[in-house]
């Protein structure tokens, strides 16, 4: 693992899908040498109860860190996580460490949220967006080592802007917070079977069963939460952020731009100019002021 930015690049040459090589988010843990090494941490993880989210939860308890779950209520069209969660976070502890903005939903049905936006854009971003500002304070006066968090009637264009947000508002939080020591990172956990892709229709199921390059490239719910884990827990993550990171590195510039299983990102995902703007209006439609 010469190089500390990819460090796992030869077990990443050749994927043969679910449980291959790839390393699982508790043998990151144990590369690092850190079970039960982090017991004067806090981290709080959202949709820590299932999928990539359990696995991420169950490697980083293994470092002996206090975890925090805030977990998501799966029946109502409406933001994952409230200012009220992150108020009882609060009335609970106050030290965060790592932030995990792990929870999502992909290609709903169109759907409007009782506070007016569509639902993609306000589980996997906006709700984030509210509730890790309201805990900047917090994470500001803990030295936090890492950060992590990453439209119209298309369910999948919906999805990829709600997750163009989230990368967009990693890079500036970082840029506007990193001398208050406060790092953000983006990333993609990669292909996973799991309940996030609930809405999808039979015939993307059967789509994505006989594609045969797609399916060397899936993950099982342990390698897929193991992006996140190396982003916490690393200590090249230390210092450093404003990055999109993907199989457990830091991610190059994609080879294909229209590819589905690209892992590298695409030249719009750092534009600090957007990024500058979207903060500003993701600041008045969650309703809340940045420390």
């Amino acid at each position: 693992m010469s190089d500390p930015m990819n460090p796992y690049a030869k077990l990443h040459l050749s994927p043969a899908g679910p449980g291959d090589q790839r390393r699982t988010a508790l043998q990151i843990v144990e590369d690092m040498q850190l079970k039960d090494k982090l017991a004067d941490k806090v981290i709080m993880i959202t949709g820590g109860t299932s999928g990539i989210g359990i696995e991420t939860a169950q490697a980083l308890y293994s470092t002996g860190a206090q975890i925090y779950l805030m977990i998501r209520n799966k029946h109502r069209a409406k933001a994952i996580i409230t200012k009220k969660g992150a108020q009882q976070f609060l009335g609970m502890s106050q030290q965060l460490n790592v932030v995990i903005n792990n929870a999502g939903i992909l290609a709903c049905p169109y759907t409007i949220t009782s506070d007016g936006f569509e639902r993609q854009l306000a589980v996997n971003y906006l709700s984030h967006f509210a509730m890790t500002t309201m805990l900047l304070p917090t994470l500001i006066a803990s030295s936090s080592v890492a950060f992590k968090s990453r439209g119209g009637n298309d369910p999948f264009l919906a999805y990829g802007q709600s997750k163009t947000a989230v990368t967009w508002s990693a890079n500036h939080l970082d840029r506007l917070y990193r001398a208050r020591g406060v790092r953000a990172l983006s990333l993609n956990p990669g292909g996973v079977m799991s309940g996030l892709q609930q809405y999808a229709t039979e015939e993307q199921h059967e789509t994505w069963k006989n594609d045969k390059v797609m399916l060397t490239l899936m993950k099982s719910p342990e390698q897929g939460a193991a992006t996140t884990v190396w982003a916490a827990v690393a200590p090249v993550w230390e210092d450093k952020g404003g990055f999109y990171l993907s199989d457990c590195k830091a991610a190059r510039l994609a080879s294909n731009m229209t590819s589905a299983v690209d892992d590298g990102y695409t030249p719009h995902c750092y534009d600090p100019v957007g990024e500058e703007h979207l903060w500003i209006l993701s600041l008045a439609m969650a309703k809340v002021t940045a420390p």
